[in-house]
């Protein structure tokens, strides 16, 4: 069977045009709305899951078990930029990827509200998208389907199906990065609401006229459980020169721009006592909207993503304490286990690359229907050169297209 290469290589040779460069263009036929199917049935075939954020795109060819093939990266391309600006780095990196691999379908997670049918994003805060059609404009240059989702709910079904969420049927996933994602998932599904837009779990308002959002709202759950929280907190103690803050200030030598999550949770695994209680905040908070949420959604776990949970159980042990405290009905219900994500951050890429894997069955079969179609035309022509067709009688087959 023809490879992804082969087919585009041939329609870019049929159309004109030449094999490198940006002219290695790719024309994908237009593919409807995908069916629901389940991921048991889907055709164990790679596919390449992106993860689009602020500061990077990555890349990667998964197989069916969630095992990543190869892994490419690059940075993403300034917001002031046109959205066609990072349609052309996405498309750069599949053909990079699919010079060395099969693929069968391309699934995209990207950090913005994406709408109920998975084909636009309605908004992305880092990213120069307003209700941009990303599926159609992808569909229109690579040769496979493409699938779009949220990054949250990507991440959360790669733990599910691969990770700190398997066996379970009702899980709510947050990502702690910048800000906070979420997902739901319950009985293999992704819930996505009715306009697609669920599990913005960050701007829940916890703190009525609290520290205002970049959402423009105040009090959002983000603004105390979060990356921007964390970083917002030490800076400010630092900026004071707070004498609890000396460690921290002597770390940057006193460039207080310069303070980072990641320094924040390696100076609390060093013992730095400010930077330890700076986490236990952060946790304290996650917990109490993690108590929130299960009024709400009644989870039978929780799994905690995205880079600030890499302070494992600087933060994690708080947020179970808070939770504990704030659950309602606590001592007289089931607790939601609360569990650190364990696929890191590709969780989104594989996420999405497992969910594209539901649509890749149409490639495949229309890719079989091809192959299927050029052999009945050898034969055909293999029949003409023996004599075998009668030429006064014959109809000559149209050359077979993609």
């Amino acid at each position: 069977m023809s490879t992804y290469r082969d087919l585009t290589l041939a329609r870019a040779l049929r159309a004109g045009g030449t094999p490198s460069g940006s002219a290695r263009g790719t024309v994908l036929r237009t593919v409807g709305t995908r069916e629901r199917r389940s991921h048991l049935t889907a055709p164990r075939v790679p596919t390449v899951g992106i993860d689009i954020g602020g500061t990077k795109v990555m890349a990667g060819v998964v197989d069916a078990d969630g095992n990543i093939l190869e892994k490419v990266r690059t940075e993403t391309p300034d917001k002031s930029k046109s959205p066609k600006v990072v349609e052309d780095t996405i498309v750069e990196l599949v053909l990079d990827l699919s010079d060395r691999h099969d693929v069968h379908a391309v699934g995209i997670g990207a950090a913005g509200w994406v709408d109920a049918d998975r084909a636009r994003v309605l908004f992305a805060p880092h990213l120069a998208w307003r209700n941009e059609p990303l599926r159609d404009a992808l569909q229109d240059r690579l040769a496979v389907p493409v699938m779009v989702d949220n990054d949250a709910n990507t991440a959360a079904w790669a733990e599910w199906r691969f990770g700190a969420g398997r066996g379970e049927d009702h899980l709510v996933m947050i990502t702690l990065g910048t800000g906070i994602g979420g997902a739901i998932l319950e009985d293999g599904q992704v819930k996505r609401g009715k306009y697609g837009v669920a599990g913005e779990f960050g701007h829940m308002q916890v703190v009525p006229g609290g520290h205002r959002c970049p959402c423009g709202n105040r009090g959002c759950w983000e603004q105390y459980s979060s990356g921007n929280a964390l970083v917002r907190e030490a800076r400010e103690l630092a900026a004071a020169d707070s004498p609890v803050a000396h460690a921290i200030i002597e770390r940057v030598k006193g460039n207080v721009p310069e303070i980072t999550g990641p320094l924040i949770t390696e100076l609390a695994r060093e013992g730095d006592a400010m930077c330890v209680e700076l986490l236990q905040d952060i946790g304290q908070w996650l917990g109490v909207g993690l108590a929130n949420l299960a009024a709400a959604l009644d989870p039978s776990c929780f799994v905690i993503g995205g880079g600030v949970s890499a302070a494992d159980d600087l933060l994690i042990g708080p947020a179970r304490d808070a939770f504990r405290r704030h659950l309602t009905g606590r001592g007289y219900r089931p607790e939601a286990r609360i569990a650190r994500a364990q696929l890191g951050p590709e969780a989104g890429m594989v996420g999405a690359a497992d969910l594209s894997r539901l649509v890749a069955r149409r490639f495949r079969r229309a890719n079989r229907r091809r192959v299927e179609r050029y052999e009945r035309y050898g034969r055909y022509a293999q029949a003409l050169r023996g004599g075998a067709v009668d030429r006064s009688t014959r109809t000559t087959p149209q050359e077979p297209t993609s």
